[in-house]
C-alpha cells in the first residue's frame, strides 16, 4: 500500500473524504485542505482519474519533523531520487507553506531542489536540469507546524482542468467546486432533473452530466503526473482507461436525467454549448438564451444549482440587491417543491433573497470565501408580496422595511411638488426620520444619493447592514428609480460595504439647478457632491444681498455661493479656499453659468492666513468654516466654537462701513459669543428661520446661520 495526500480547498474536505471512501481508498483521514489516504498503486490510478473534487493527488515519499533548514536538506536528500525518475528528465519544486524558519515558500524550493541535485550527483549521475513551467516531473513539498512532507505530485495540473474546456467565461466556475457544490446540494445521491439559470460557461451542468453519465472526470485529460515517473505502470493505466471509455459510452446512452441551462449573455451560451460537446454530454444539456428572472420550472420538480453573478457585470450595488430579490420572489413564486442551492460571496446578496436557508455552508472559490446555501421550497408556495399594496408609480410594496418604504414614498410626494415650484431638482428626501433606518437620502436630479451614518454601539454590525440591503431594496418602488441610479456612500463606517464603494467607483457628472444657478455635480469620486443642500437658501440670500457690491465668500468649497453672488449683480467675487481641487471646481461652475470676467478673483489659500493678510474691504462677507480642521496645511488646528471670535474678529476689519456678514456653519449646539462680538461694535442677529429649507426641516440643528454687522 502507497500513501497519498489528496489536495482540495478548504471546505471540499468532507465531499472529498466521502469520494475517496467511495472509490475503495483506506485509512482515509481529513486534514486542513485535503484529506490522506492508503491505496495501492491501480487504486491510485482510479482515484486519480475519477476524482471529482480534489485539485491534486500526491504520493506521499516522505514525513517528518523538520525545525531547521538542515533538517529540511536533509530530509530531501535522504530520499533516493534516482528510483524516482531519470536524470535526463527535467523536474521542479511546489513549496506549500511558511513559518517557523521558512519565511517564503522560495527559500524551502531551493533548499529541497539543492538536496535532490546534490542526491543525483553524489550518487554519480549527471545533475537533472529544473524546469520553471512545464517541467517532467514535480516534487511537492508541504511545510506545517514543524513537519516536512514530500512527495510526488501524481496527477499532474490540476485536476480541476478535466480537458473538454477550449476557453472560459468571465470568472469561470473551477469544476471541482461545482462538484463539490453537487455534493453537498444533495443532487450526487439524488440525480434529480437539474437546472442552471445562471449558466455561464455550463460548468456545473457538464460537471453534472458526467456524473450521471458515469463519465471519468479526467478521462479528456492529455498530462498526467506519473507519466514521468519511473515506477509507472503503462499496462494498468491503460486498462483503467479502456475501462472508464466504456462506462462513459454506456453512461450517455443510459442516462435519463435532464439537464437545462440558460444565461442572459448569448456569448457565453454558445461556450456553454461547445463546452459540453466537448465533454460528450451536449444532447443531454438543453440550453437557451434567457434572463433568468423570466426562466420557469422545465419540469415538475428538482435541482437548481447555480452561482449568480456579481460586481460590475451587473452594475450597481443597488441592481443587485433588486436582481437577488426579485430572483427570491421568482423562486417562491414559481419553484415550489424545488430544491435550490446558491453559491455566493457576499452573503448580503444572498440574504436579499429573503428566503429561509436549510442550511449554510463555507467554501472556496480560488481565494475567495462563499456562502452555499440550501433551500427548500415547499409545492405549496406563496408570494410573499401581497398584490393589492401597490405604489403609486405601479411597483409593489413588500414586508421589506415597511415603515421605511412608507416614509419616504409619503416625502418623496410631499417634496417633488415642493421642489418643483422652487425651481431645484437636488433635495434633501429622508434624514434618518426612523431611528432604525439611519440613513440620510438625496435626490440629485435623476439619481439618489444614500449616506450611510454610524450605527450606535449597542446594534450589531449584522443587523446594521441587513437594514442598509432592505433600504436599498425598497427604495426603487417607493420612488419609482432606476436601481442604477441609486449611489451608496459610507462617511464614518465601511466595513462591511467595502464592496458597494467599489462597484461605484466610476466617474459620475451632472449638473443640478438651483433658483437659475447650475452646478456641477460629481455623485461618485467623493464623499461630498459638490453642493451643500442644507445651505440651498443661504446661498440664495447671498445672491440677493451682492447686487452691486464686492463679495467675498471664505471656505468657499466649490463656489456655489459665489455664483449666486454673481449672478446677483456682484460688482466683483473673490472666493478663496485652501484646496485647488475645489477651486478649479468652482471656475468650471463659473463658466457653466456663463460667468467670466476679472471682477471674478479665485484664491488659493490657508483662509485664516489670508484673513490676516487681507487689506480689501468687502460690502458683503460669506464665510462657512469647518467645524474642525487640523490640515497639515493650516498652521493651527481650528474649532468653530473655540475660535469663532478671534475669527470674526479678524473679518471685521475687512467689512466696509455698511457691510454685511453671512456667518455659518454646521457644529449642532453652537453657541454664538454675542457679548464679545457686542463690544466689538457688532450686532449679530441669528437667521436660522431665513435659512432652513422645507427639506431639511426634520433637522433644525443642521446649521446655524447669523448675520452681523457694524452696531
Amino acid at each position: 500500500m502507497l500513501n497519498f495526500f489528496a489536495a482540495a480547498p478548504r471546505g471540499y474536505e468532507y465531499a472529498l473524504s466521502l469520494e475517496l471512501a467511495e472509490l475503495g481508498a483506506s485509512e482515509v483521514k481529513e486534514s486542513v485542505a485535503g484529506v490522506y489516504f492508503s491505496a495501492s498503486l491501480e487504486l491510485a490510478y482510479r482515484i486519480t482519474l475519477w476524482s471529482r473534487v480534489a485539485s491534486r493527488i500526491i504520493l506521499v515519499i516522505y514525513k517528518g519533523p523538520c525545525e531547521t533548514p538542515e533538517q529540511l536538506y536533509n530530509a530531501a536528500y535522504c530520499i533516493d531520487w534516482q528510483t524516482h525518475f531519470s536524470n535526463k528528465s527535467s523536474f521542479n519544486i511546489d513549496f506549500h507553506g511558511v513559518g517557523g524558519f521558512i519565511k517564503n515558500s522560495q527559500f524551502g524550493a531551493l533548499k529541497v531542489k539543492d538536496a535532490v541535485v546534490d542526491r543525483f550527483r553524489d550518487d554519480g549521475l549527471n545533475r537533472p536540469d529544473v524546469a520553471r513551467v512545464d517541467a517532467d516531473f514535480k516534487i511537492d513539498a508541504h511545510y506545517r507546524r514543524g513537519q516536512i512532507t514530500l512527495g510526488i505530485n501524481f496527477s499532474g495540473p490540476a485536476l480541476h482542468q478535466r480537458g473538454y474546456r477550449a476557453t472560459t467565461g468571465e470568472a469561470p466556475l473551477k469544476e471541482n467546486l461545482a462538484a463539490n457544490m453537487l455534493v453537498r446540494s444533495g443532487w450526487t445521491q439524488s440525480k434529480q432533473d437539474l437546472l442552471d439559470p445562471f449558466c455561464g460557461s455550463g460548468t456545473i451542468l457538464i460537471e453534472a452530466a458526467m456524473v450521471a453519465c458515469d463519465i471519468a472526470p479526467a478521462l479528456y485529460r492529455q498530462r498526467f503526473g506519473f507519466q514521468k515517473w519511473l515506477r509507472h505502470q503503462d499496462k494498468v493505466w491503460d486498462e483503467l482507461l479502456e475501462e472508464a471509455k466504456a462506462r462513459a459510452s454506456l453512461g450517455v446512452n443510459r442516462c435519463e436525467v435532464k439537464f437545462f441551462g440558460s444565461d442572459i449573455d448569448s456569448r457565453l451560451v454558445a461556450l456553454a454549448k461547445r463546452n459540453a460537446q466537448n465533454a460528450g454530454v451536449a444532447e443531454l444539456i438543453e440550453f437557451s438564451v434567457s434572463n433568468a428572472l423570466d426562466v420557469k420550472p422545465p419540469v415538475t420538480s428538482g435541482y437548481l444549482i447555480t452561482n449568480p453573478p456579481y460586481g460590475e457585470r451587473l452594475g450597481t450595488v443597488t441592481s443587485l440587491l433588486q436582481l437577488y430579490y426579485q430572483l427570491g420572489d421568482r423562486f417562491k413564486s414559481e419553484f415550489g417543491g424545488w430544491q435550490i442551492a446558491v453559491l455566493n460571496s457576499d452573503i448580503e446578496l444572498l440574504s436579499a433573497l429573503k428566503l429561509k436557508a436549510d442550511k449554510q455552508m463555507k467554501m472556496y472559490n480560488g481565494a475567495l470565501e462563499c456562502a452555499f446555501n440550501l433551500y427548500t421550497l415547499h409545492a405549496q408556495s406563496t408570494r410573499r408580496i401581497d398584490p393589492s399594496k401597490v405604489l403609486q408609480q405601479g411597483g409593489e410594496v413588500s414586508e421589506v422595511a415597511t415603515s421605511f418604504a412608507n416614509r419616504v414614498k409619503k416625502n418623496f410626494k410631499q417634496l417633488s411638488k415642493w421642489a418643483k415650484r422652487e425651481g431645484i431638482d437636488s433635495y434633501r428626501l429622508y434624514d434618518a426620520d426612523i431611528p432604525e433606518y439611519n440613513v440620510a437620502v438625496d435626490i440629485y436630479v435623476d439619481y439618489v444619493v444614500i449616506q450611510e451614518y454610524s450605527a450606535p454601539k449597542d446594534i450589531p454590525e449584522a443587523v446594521t447592514k441587513r437594514r442598509l440591503t432592505d433600504i436599498l431594496l425598497v427604495l426603487p418602488n417607493a420612488i419609482g428609480v432606476d436601481p442604477d441610479k441609486i449611489i451608496l456612500k459610507t462617511r464614518e463606517r465601511q466595513k462591511g460595504t467595502n464592496q458597494y464603494q467599489k462597484l461605484d467607483a466610476k466617474k459620475l457628472e451632472l449638473h443640478t439647478l438651483e433658483y437659475g444657478a447650475k452646478f456641477i455635480l460629481n455623485l461618485k469620486d467623493y464623499l461630498d457632491t459638490g453642493l451643500f443642500l442644507d445651505h440651498r437658501l443661504t446661498r440664495k440670500l447671498v445672491g440677493e444681498m451682492s447686487k452691486g457690491r464686492d463679495v467675498l465668500n471664505l471656505f468657499a468649497y466649490t463656489g456655489t455661493a459665489s455664483v449666486h453672488a454673481a449672478l446677483g449683480g456682484a460688482k466683483s467675487v473673490t472666493t478663496v479656499d485652501m484646496s485647488n481641487t475645489y477651486l478649479n471646481w468652482a471656475q468650471e461652475n463659473f463658466a457653466l453659468n456663463g460667468l467670466s470676467g476679472r471682477q471674478y478673483q479665485f484664491v488659493q489659500s490657508d483662509c485664516l492666513q489670508w484673513i490676516a493678510n487681507s487689506q480689501d474691504k468687502y460690502d458683503l462677507i460669506f464665510i462657512d468654516p469647518p467645524t474642525f480642521s487640523n490640515s497639515k496645511r493650516m498652521e493651527d488646528s481650528f474649532d468653530v466654537q473655540r475660535d469663532h471670535v478671534s475669527l470674526l474678529t479678524g473679518l471685521v476689519k475687512l467689512l466696509a462701513d455698511k457691510g454685511e456678514l453671512v456667518f455659518s456653519n454646521n457644529k449642532r449646539k453652537f453657541k454664538m459669543d454675542i457679548d464679545a462680538l457686542s463690544a466689538l461694535g457688532l450686532s449679530v442677529e441669528n437667521i436660522d428661520n431665513k435659512t432652513l429649507p422645507l427639506d431639511y426641516k426634520r433637522n433644525p440643528q443642521i446649521h446655524n446661520t447669523w448675520l452681523i454687522k457694524h452696531a
